[in-house]
């Protein structure tokens, strides 16, 4: 066709007077020289592709946890591998949507009995304190009773103690049984006497206890006569006082010490007073 073809004209005006500047695009919007996009979508849609991600990210995961855990020795060790927890969270979910009626039966509560008591429990046994052990009382002899052989135990006690030899023993014995009759007496004349623990009373002047001694004279007080005990310490240390006492009678080492109005009324006690004195000291 000619190019004055007024035909040939028409169909190249017919065409856009303008061309895009971009080289590309036209190449794009033009027959085979289109360009085709990338199928990235398709990739990613490839079973096996996805796998192989999925193992990657699962495995740097655990990488960087188990680095983490490491990294601080100070602090306990309590991150777990990321595979481990999400399969102990798959594990659970499953129990939990599980509807199965085969799953055991919750365990019974046991309730106590309302009539079981419960056992009391053993308390130490506590011994009841020892009762002190009274002395034994010494049996009578010689005609004696027993409170004048409890008063005879007495001199013959504290005679002992002050180691005096068994002459001044039978010496005190005597003196005892002739002055009071082997009984602890107060005095009427001193009412103070009877105020204290005593077996009967007398009469002779302020003579008081089991040797009728006087206060008045330097004995002691009549608190202290009253007193078996004392009143045997006295006279025996009256005794020591006395020069040669263990080579006289037993009259005459009495009269030294009490200086009585009937200095031979001692004598008739030396028997008994042996006798007494012989069985307290076995």
């Amino acid at each position: 066709m000619h190019p004055d073809d007024p035909s040939a004209q028409k169909l190249t005006d017919a065409r856009p007077t303008t061309l895009s500047d971009d080289a590309a695009s036209t190449e794009r919007t033009i027959g085979r020289h289109r360009v085709p996009e990338p199928p990235r979508r398709a990739l990613l849609r490839s079973t096996p592709v996805r796998v192989a991600l999925a193992t990657g990210v699962t495995c740097c995961l655990s990488l960087v946890a188990v680095a983490t855990a490491r990294g601080n020795d100070d602090t306990p060790r309590t991150v777990e591998p990321l595979a481990e927890a999400l399969a102990d969270r798959a594990a659970i979910a499953d129990e939990r949507a599980s509807r199965s009626l085969d799953r055991d039966a919750a365990p019974a509560r046991i309730l106590p009995s309302p009539t079981a008591k419960p056992t009391p429990t053993p308390t130490a046994v506590r011994k009841a304190p020892k009762k002190p052990v009274k002395p034994r009382r010494p049996r009578p002899v010689a005609g004696l009773d027993q409170a004048q052989m409890d008063n005879a135990k007495i001199i013959v006690d504290v005679g002992v103690e002050m180691k005096m030899p068994r002459r001044a023993l039978v010496v005190a014995l005597s003196t005892a049984m002739q002055e009071s009759n082997l009984y602890n007496l107060a005095s009427d004349v001193l009412p103070e006497s009877a105020e204290y623990p005593n077996q009967g009373s007398g009469s002779d002047h302020d003579s008081v206890g089991l040797f009728q001694q006087r206060p008045s004279s330097g004995w002691g007080t009549v608190a202290q006569l009253m007193r078996p005990s004392y009143a045997a310490r006295a006279f025996y240390s009256a005794l020591n006082e006395i020069p040669g006492w263990q080579d006289m009678s037993v009259t005459g080492a009495a009269q030294a010490v009490q200086i009585s109005a009937y200095p031979d009324a001692y004598a008739q006690h030396e028997d008994r007073a042996t006798t007494v004195a012989a069985a307290l000291t076995v």
